[in-house]
């Protein structure tokens, strides 16, 4: 028990009893015998390569661009549409216009001949009022009107409104001198000396004509005053005095 207790460990130095070894590298080399692997290093792993792909442009919506065309189109006829009809609804409030108005006063038969081929030739004069009953425009009668009376649809004289100009709340007199044939039919011409006898000769006095309106000092569009009369005269003898026993007016525009 005492030897045990007397028995001493000392400290064995492992490093001088391990055995050295030979070197990697002999003594004096500078590198290894299989080379420097910093010079000949590892080839990099193969990667797998894919072929490049090219994505399509993208297509323009045609379609779209058009249809935003025609929505944009539409917005500015919308929007002039709605100018106009205000401008001109201002206009009407402001000169309250009114239609011209015509009356046949007098008519005078200067010929009137029907021939062996049932041609008739006629000659009138005619005299018409013409109304502007408007404060603020005046009018402009233009070139190119086209006046005409009628018996059964037959036009038998032809004629044209004076050109002249016409100021606010005006009454002007016209002397329109109508003339023309017309060809008859065996049925018209028994008729007409009927309604001779009678006193009774229904006609028709029919007027389109151009005018232009001036609105303050602006002279602006142009429009087709229209004119329609039923008339009733009791003959169409040359020299006697013609009554005049009815006129039956209406009143229109073309634009």
């Amino acid at each position: 028990m005492a030897d045990h207790q007397r028995q001493r460990i000392h400290p064995v130095d492992l490093e001088s009893q391990t055995k050295p070894t030979a070197p990697l590298v002999p003594q004096g080399a500078t590198r290894s015998d299989k080379g420097d692997p910093t010079q000949h290093p590892y080839p990099p792993p193969l990667r797998r390569q894919y072929p490049a792909s090219y994505l399509p442009p993208p297509k323009r919506r045609r379609g779209f661009s058009f249809c935003r065309c025609l929505c944009c189109t539409f917005c500015l006829l919308v929007l002039l549409v709605v100018i106009i009809a205000v401008a001109l609804a201002a206009l009407y409030f402001i000169f309250d216009p009114k239609l011209p108005k015509y009356s046949v006063d007098r008519f005078a038969i200067t010929a009137f001949t029907v021939d062996s081929n049932l041609t008739a030739h006629a000659s009138f004069d005619v005299t018409v009022t013409a109304q502007n009953p408007n404060k603020g425009i005046g009018i402009y009668y233009e070139k190119g009107s086209k006046l005409s009376v009628l018996y059964d649809n037959y036009d038998l004289t032809h004629g044209a409104f004076p050109v002249f100009y016409q100021g606010h709340k005006n009454s002007t007199v016209l002397n329109i001198v109508l003339s023309g044939e017309a060809q008859f039919g065996g049925d018209v011409m028994n008729s007409l000396q009927e309604q001779q006898k009678t006193g009774t000769i229904p006609l028709e006095f029919k007027g389109d004509v151009p005018v232009r309106i001036k609105l303050g000092a602006l002279k602006i569009f142009k429009i087709v005053s229209t004119v329609r009369c039923d008339l009733v005269i009791d003959s169409l003898t040359v020299g006697s005095q013609i009554k005049l026993k009815s006129s039956n007016c209406k009143f229109g525009v073309k634009l």
